[in-house]
C-alpha cells in the first residue's frame, strides 16, 4: 500500500479525477443478425455470456464459432475494451465485466445477449486496471442501478454511460492491477493446491477401503447374497411440485448424488403430507440406493440413513432392509468390488437402471458385529478426513476471494478531484 501512497502524492496530490463512460468512450453492441444455423458451423471466434460473465480477462481464443461472411458488418472485439453480460435473472449479476487484456489473434466477435466498451484512448484506460475496476463494489452498485426488470433483468444503455470512474494516471493503475493479479494468482495456486491434497486423500481412502472389505471369507466372513440377509423395497413416485417447504421428510436421488456422502442425518427437502399413504419410508438404519443414473458408475450410490424418524424415498431409489451395521452396509457399496459385481447386472439403455431382483443376487461380505464396527470406526476416520477437507476447500477459497475484494475495493477507492 505504501508504494501507491506514494504514487499518489508524487502524481494527483490533491485527488483523482472521475469521468463518465460517456466522456472516454463508446458502447457498442454483440452480434446482430444471427440465427441458430449460423452457430453450427461458424467460420469466426466469438466472445459467450459465460465467458464473458466467468472470466476476469477474456479468453480471446475461444472454441465458440459462427458465420460472418466477408463485407458483414459487425463490431469486433478489440484490446482494451470491457465487456459485459446486458442481461440477467437477478440484479445482482447483471452488468458482469470482463477485460480485454491482450489483442485477439484473429477476428473476434462478441455474443448478442453482451456489449462492450471501447475507451478512446487505451493510454487513459489500463485493460489489466479495468477489469479490476468494473468487478470492484462502487462500481458494480452504479452498474446494478443502470438495470431494471421483473423476471429478467436488462441493463439500461443510456443510465450505463451516465456511470462514472475513477481515472488515476496509467503508472498508479498498472501498479494496482499488479498486485491484484498477484493476489489472484496466489488465490489460484492455493485452490489448486487444496484440490490437489483433496485427491489424494480421497484416493487414500478409496484404497484403505476396498482393502477392509476385501475379506479372508473362511476366517471372518460369510459372503451372501444381499437378498439372503435383507430386502429391496422400491421407494414411491413424487414430482417436482410434490416437493414442500414443511411436509414429510423425504430423500429424492438426485440428493444422494450431489448432497449427501455415506450416511445422513437429516434430510433437505420434504415432500407433501397428504401423499403419505401411497408413500414408501425408509427408517433409522435402512440403506437408501439409487436405481437409475446415466452412468453405469452412478448406479447404486448409497446413504444409510441415520436420522431420527422416517422419510420417504422417490421411485427411482431401492430402501435395503437389513440386519447388518448399516454404516458398514452403506460403505460396501462405495467399494470396487462391489462395482464390478453390479456392473454386470446394470440394464444399458440411454438411462441405466438396475431392478431389485439383481440387486437381491449381489453378494455382501457378512464378518461378525464387531468385526464391521471396527471396518466403520477406521473408514469413519477417514471419511472425517475427506470430508473435513472438502468442507474446508470452499471455505478456504471463499476466504481468500473475500481477502482479494476486500483489497481490491480498497486500492480502486480514492478521494475524488475538487472540481
Amino acid at each position: 500500500m505504501s508504494r501507491i501512497d506514494d504514487l499518489i502524492a508524487e502524481h494527483c496530490p490533491d485527488g483523482v479525477g472521475y469521468k463518465s463512460l460517456d466522456e472516454i468512450g463508446v458502447l457498442y453492441s454483440g452480434l446482430t443478425g444471427k440465427s441458430k444455423a449460423d452457430f453450427a458451423a461458424g467460420n469466426a471466434r466469438y466472445v459467450t455470456y459465460v465467458n464473458v460473465f466467468s472470466n476476469l480477462s477474456t479468453d480471446v481464443e475461444p472454441g465458440d464459432r459462427v458465420q460472418v461472411a466477408v463485407g458483414e458488418r459487425q463490431n469486433r472485439v478489440r484490446y482494451g475494451d470491457v465487456l459485459f453480460t446486458a442481461s440477467s435473472e437477478s440484479a445482482d449479476e447483471v452488468g458482469m465485466a470482463s477485460g480485454v487484456t491482450v489483442e485477439p489473434p484473429e477476428p473476434l466477435y462478441l455474443n448478442s445477449f453482451c456489449f462492450g466498451f471501447r475507451p478512446n484512448h487505451v493510454d487513459d484506460l489500463d485493460p489489466d486496471f479495468a477489469k479490476h475496476l468494473f468487478r470492484s463494489a462502487e462500481v458494480r452498485r452504479q452498474i446494478i442501478r443502470t438495470a431494471n426488470g421483473v423476471t429478467r433483468i436488462n441493463i439500461s444503455k443510456a443510465r450505463f454511460r451516465a456511470i462514472r470512474i475513477p481515472l488515476p494516471p496509467l503508472a498508479i493503475q498498472r501498479e494496482i492491477a499488479a498486485i491484484l493479479d498477484k493476489m489472484k494468482s496466489l488465490k489460484a495456486e492455493l485452490e489448486a493446491e487444496l484440490e490437489a491434497e483433496l485427491e489424494l486423500r480421497s484416493r487414500q481412502y478409496a484404497f484403505y477401503r476396498n482393502g477392509l472389505m476385501t475379506f479372508d471369507l473362511a476366517d471372518c466372513a460369510e459372503l451372501l447374497p444381499m437378498g439372503h440377509v435383507g430386502e429391496f423395497i422400491r421407494g414411491r413416485r413424487f414430482t417436482k411440485k410434490d416437493v414442500v417447504d414443511h411436509g414429510l421428510a423425504c430423500i429424492n436421488f438426485g440428493e444422494i448424488y450431489t448432497h449427501y456422502g455415506a450416511f445422513a442425518h437429516e434430510v433437505i427437502s420434504h415432500v407433501r403430507a397428504d401423499l403419505g399413504p401411497v408413500l414408501r419410508f425408509a427408517g433409522p438404519g435402512d440403506v437408501v440406493l439409487t436405481g437409475v443414473s446415466e452412468t453405469v458408475e452412478d448406479i447404486c450410490k448409497a446413504v444409510a440413513w441415520l436420522g431420527e424418524g422416517e422419510v420417504a424415498v422417490h421411485d427411482d431409489c431401492f430402501i435395503y432392509r437389513h440386519d447388518l451395521n448399516p454404516k458398514f452396509v452403506s460403505y460396501y457399496l462405495q467399494t470396487s468390488g462391489f462395482n464390478d459385481q453390479k456392473a454386470r447386472h446394470v440394464a444399458r439403455a440411454k438411462v441405466k437402471r438396475i431392478s431389485a431382483e439383481s440387486l437381491s443376487s449381489l453378494l455382501i461380505p457378512v464378518p461378525p458385529a464387531e468385526e464391521q464396527e471396527r471396518i466403520v470406526a477406521v473408514l469413519d476416520r477417514f471419511d472425517a478426513l475427506v470430508n473435513d477437507l472438502s468442507y474446508g476447500l470452499p471455505a478456504e477459497i471463499k476466504a481468500r476471494q473475500a481477502q482479494y475484494e476486500y483489497y481490491r475495493d480498497k486500492l480502486l477507492t480514492f478521494e475524488e478531484l475538487a472540481a
